[in-house]
Formats: C-alpha cells, structure tokens, sequence
C-alpha cells in the first residue's frame, strides 16, 4: 500500500502532463473551422448573389423565407416554367440563425462535437486515469517483489579502505569485518545467521564487529537462532555491542550479554581492549546504545575513552552514527556504526538524514572518521529497495584520506 501511494503521487506528474495536452487539442478541434453545410451553395452574411443579366424568370433573386427548409418565399408561387423543386440551387442564400449554411441549418463548434465528441473526450480522460492507475499498480507491484527477493537473499559484501592519519604504519592492513542489524527473528531462522556466519568466515577478517540490533526477542524465543554465531572465526576474536532492539526486549540486553559470551562473542559495554597487530597497538572501544539511557546503562564515553593513550589509534564500535559526536570530544579516529539500515526503503533515505548524521558508507562527524553499514537483515517488512543488506570488510590503512 504505502509503494502504491508513492507510484500514484509520482504518476500525478505525467497524467496532469498529458491532461494538459489533451485540453490543448481539445481547443485547436473546437477553434477550427467548419466545413459549409451545403455543397455548392454560396453563403454570405447578408448580401445577394450577383445574378446575370439574361438570367431566365426561373433564375431572378428570390427572397429568402429563413423558416422555410428550402430558404424560398411561400407567399410566392413558382415562376413559369420553372420546376417546383428548383430555387435552392439558383437562388440568393442568406446566412440563417444557426451561423451557417441555409435556412440558418448550421451548428455551433460546440453543438458539432455532440455527444458523441463528448464521449470520446471523456473516453481519452478515462483512459489516462486508468493507464495512470495500471502503471502504479504494476510499479508497486514489482517493487516490493524485487524487495522482497532483496531482504530475505544473500547480503551484499563491501569492501572499505579507511585512511588513518595517526595509524602506526605497523596497522596498515588490518581488516575488519563489520556486521550489524541482524535482527534475528520469526521471519529469518536459523539460516539467516548461518548465513551471515559463512559469509564473515569467507572473508578471514582480523577482527569481527557486530554493531548491534542482533535479536528482536528473548533468549528463550530466539536463543537457537543466535547459535551459529559461535562458529565465528577472526584472529583477534569477535565483538559486540548493544542496540536500541537489545532494550526492547522483554528481559533487557542483560540476559543476551551473557549468551554472547557463551558463544565465544565478547561484548564491550563501555569498555575498550586493545588489539597488538604486528608489533603495534590498537585501541578497540565498544559503548552502549543511547537507548539504555532510560534505565541507567547508557553509553558512558568517560569511562569508555578516558585516560587512554591518544597517540594511538582508537576503532569505536558504536550502534548509532549520532554517537560520533561525543566520539569525536575524545580524539575517536574512526566509530564503526549500524542502525541506519541505509534507509532500508526508499525514499526513507531521505528521511533518515533528519536524525543521523551519515546515512550509509563512509561520512565525517567533527573530524571523526564515521562508516555506517546498511545492516544484514530487516525491520518491519521483509523488504529492502534500494538498500540491500550488507556485510562490510574495512581495511585500515595509515595516511589521509584522499
């Protein structure tokens, strides 16, 4: 419904086009001239044909009678001679009431059109709104279909190279593979994570990153969808943070904090490790989402981020973009985020930019690098138009972007 509304705002704009043409043609046909009622006769406005001198009797001007159907006078009888039928063809026709032809037999623009014009005016107005309707049907149609194909198919797999300006040349290299939104639910299964779990292994990331909204449930509903998960596979181990779904839940983020660990996934709740690659040190920082503000156990960037070392390089896993703005108080070189969705279906990507700073991709927030990944499942519906779902592999690299 809400694709089929979207088609018939958008199609207003070609069938308000071709009305408009159609009222055009319709005053070019009524401006048009018409073609004389009477074959051969002369119609003037009020003047006389110019009869020859040695006309015969049978041919003298005859008043014209303009209530008479053959235009003669009925006071006066036949000239001798002459035959009863004869005179319209020789004699003076005036123009009638009517504006044209004889005995004023002739029609208005309008009265030609009749019901008939009238009808097929009618019919090219209806056949534009129906063509118009069709179309939005058929383009409704079609989209969500396709969506749907998106949402429940394979996520794509982008790749990212990300310049860090403080990076310690020993870190270029090190690659990240960012997953987020995953929404493990009724409608996915088990194959959905099996899924994701098989594509993340295939890319032999360093670290992985799951950036929050992994269930839409409880423990007890979706626990064994969420078992997969521990076949992950990375050098540096994998990591997690919350989501605003995580507090949605009906038990709160705590209980799936504590099922993660169990499958081998640390979580970061305001808390940073660091990640020694190659003889270097990485900052890794993970906060909570700005969603557990309300019960106390929001993101804490004091404790997250204080006292560190800013010489090095700092990777935060925070949920939503917004978050980068506090990160970028504490010297953050790049926050890795989700929640966006990409927008999921356009034209909510337009919307989106309302309440986060970066969409989808790569964007800066005060000098903090930010790459948002478009999540590898869905919300709501099961459909994605013009967003599909993603898998990120980032690779750090040291220098400036550009």
């Amino acid at each position: 419904m809400f694709y089929l509304f979207v088609f018939l705002v958008v199609l207003e704009i070609p069938r308000a086009l071709a009305l408009l043409a159609l009222r055009r043609s319709e005053r070019r046909e009524r401006a048009a001239p018409s073609a004389p009622a009477v074959e051969g006769a002369s119609v003037l406005s009020g003047a006389r044909v110019p009869v020859p001198a040695d006309s015969s009797p049978s041919s003298a001007s005859v008043p014209v009678d303009p209530s008479r159907p053959g235009g003669s006078d009925s006071s006066r009888p036949p000239a001798s001679g002459a035959p009863a039928s004869e005179g319209p063809a020789d004699a003076d026709v005036f123009e009638g009431p009517g504006g044209e032809g004889p005995g004023g037999s002739g029609r208005s623009d309008d009265s030609a059109a009749g019901p008939a014009g009238g009808r097929s005016v009618m019919g090219r107005r209806l056949f534009i709104a129906r063509t118009a309707a069709a179309a939005a049907g058929a383009g409704a149609l079609v989209t969500v279909g396709s969506g749907v194909r998106t949402a429940l198919g394979d996520p794509v797999v982008e790749r990212v190279s990300v310049a860090l300006p403080r990076l310690d040349p020993r870190l270029g290299g090190l690659r990240f593979a960012v997953v987020s939104d995953i929404h493990l639910g009724p409608l996915t299964g088990v194959g959905h994570a099996e899924r994701i779990v098989r594509m993340v292994n295939a890319l032999q990331a360093d670290v992985v990153a799951v950036v929050g909204d992994l269930v839409d449930g409880t423990v007890a509903e979706l626990g064994p969808l969420a078992r997969p998960l521990r076949s992950l596979e990375s050098r540096y181990g994998a990591y997690f943070v919350t989501g605003n779904h995580e507090y949605y839940t009906a038990n709160g983020p705590d209980e799936w904090v504590e099922e993660l660990r169990g499958l081998g996934v640390r979580p970061l709740r305001n808390e940073r490790v660091e990640i020694a690659h190659a003889g270097a040190t990485l900052d890794l920082a993970g906060v909570d989402d700005v969603a557990g503000a309300a019960t106390g156990h929001g993101p804490d960037f004091e404790r997250t981020l204080g006292g560190r070392d800013r010489s090095r390089s700092t990777v935060l896993l925070a949920h939503q973009p917004v978050q980068a703005s506090r990160a970028a108080e504490y010297g953050v070189d790049l926050q890795l985020s989700g929640h966006t969705h990409g927008g999921q279906m356009v034209p909510f990507n337009l919307v989106v930019p309302m309440q986060q700073p970066v969409v989808s991709g790569l964007g800066e927030v005060d000098g903090t690098q930010v790459y948002v990944t478009r999540g590898a499942g869905f919300w709501g519906p099961p459909v994605r138009v013009g967003a599909p779902p993603e898998i990120t592999l980032l690779e750090l690299r040291a220098g400036r972007s550009g």
